[in-house]
């Protein structure tokens, strides 16, 4: 296998950004490839800058580390026990366990697309992965009859992934928004989040899978008590969700891509209808949901992968180039962290943070060594 260099965990200090997000103009930058699996010796381990960042506000002292380095196109944050697994776009999962990170071929039924956000996206294991392997994942594929998306699970033996069970096939997909979320909710049903794929009245369209958010069976089929018996839809009128948490008491919340700005923190209500493209941002109409958090007419944050804890939601944010924490008790937003660049996906455990940043997706600017998985420490974070 093709190993990743591996940084080591140090006490440095770490910035809290204030600045106000902005948009990343676009980079020119091919698109990632599919690794080989060829052995790379270990790099030296180098030292990570405690400068702040250009932005930076206020300095908290706290403890944060890199977990591995070079990721390529990272998507999507799992963890079990002390191991990581993290789906990288172009195909692979990097599991990062004792202090080394390797590449893992995976072998999908289908031929991945390579339109713009596509590829192998979300990723949930099972309750019982650590005995049987099992996980779910999300991916956009091409074959003779046009480009989809489909849920699937793959089964890990032996270093290798490899799919096993088609549970969901042919999700709307374009040249953009795949959605691509996967979580498990604490009612055991796997939820997900499938983008308009540029096609925005389909969001508003029932009948159409694109545009929503789907509850399913872990086995594929529909759940009994989903509001309509023959549909797996959840919520409705969604342009591009890549975001899904839950709170300690069970109330759940998605991060939504709006149309250049926009952007919309929601609470989750089953059969409830989120507006796209009839209405965004502020703006009400009878029977549609206003959100709790937008960015406004004037800023994007391009919000991705979120986090629940301690009243606050934590949201990766791609054109914000930040953590925002959006603070659910108090109604207020801030940029818990900034200075990594663009964030895709974040994971709360044990008090600590973690993230990956997107850099390589074509759309960044991409520093030495990048991607990384991060850790930080929550508790410094609340302080500032």
């Amino acid at each position: 296998m093709k190993k990743i260099y591996v940084l080591s965990i140090l006490t440095a200090v770490m910035t809290a950004g204030c600045s106000s997000a902005a948009e990343e103009p676009l980079v020119s930058r091919p698109a990632a490839q599919e690794n080989s699996v060829q052995e790379q010796p270990a790099a030296p381990e180098p030292q990570m800058s405690a400068q702040p960042s250009p932005d930076a506000g206020e300095a908290a002292v706290t403890e944060r580390g890199v977990l591995a380095d070079n990721l390529e196109v990272p998507w999507s944050i799992t963890k079990t026990g002390d191991v990581f697994y993290i789906t990288e776009r172009p195909g692979n999962i990097v599991q990062i366990e004792g202090g080394e990170a390797v590449r893992q071929q995976v072998k999908l039924e289908k031929k991945l697309a390579t339109a713009s956000e596509a590829g192998l996206l979300g990723l949930a294991l099972d309750a019982e992965f650590a005995e049987s392997g099992l996980a779910y994942a999300y991916y956009s594929y091409t074959d003779n009859s046009g480009q989809f998306n489909r849920i699937v699970t793959l089964r890990l033996e032996d270093g290798i992934w490899s799919e096993e069970d088609l549970l969901l096939d042919k999700l709307p997909s374009g040249s953009v928004h795949h959605g691509g979320r996967l979580q498990i909710g604490p009612d055991g049903k796997l939820y997900a989040t499938a983008g308009d794929a540029s096609a925005a009245d389909t969001a508003q369209d029932t009948d159409s899978l694109g545009g929503k958010i789907l509850r399913l069976n872990l086995d594929g089929s529909i759940p009994e008590d989903n509001l309509q018996a023959d549909s797996y839809v959840y919520s409705y009128g969604h342009r591009n969700a890549q975001g899904l948490a839950w709170t300690d008491d069970g109330v759940m919340y998605a991060s939504e891509h709006g149309n250049r700005s926009q952007d919309e923190i929601n609470e989750i209500e089953p059969g409830l209808n989120y507006g796209w493209p009839v209405i965004e941002g502020d703006e009400q109409q009878e029977g549609m949901v206003t959100p709790l958090f937008t960015s406004g007419g004037d800023t994007t944050w391009a919000p991705s992968g979120m986090a629940y804890a301690d009243g606050s939601l934590y949201v990766a944010a791609l054109r914000g180039s930040a953590i925002l924490a959006f603070n659910l008790e108090t109604g207020t937003e801030r940029e818990a962290l900034t200075g990594y660049g663009r964030v895709r996906d974040v994971m709360i455990q044990d008090d600590m943070l973690y993230f990956v940043s997107n850099n390589t997706d074509g759309r960044g600017d991409p520093k030495e060594e990048d991607d990384k998985l991060y850790r930080v420490s929550l508790s410094a974070l609340k302080k500032y």
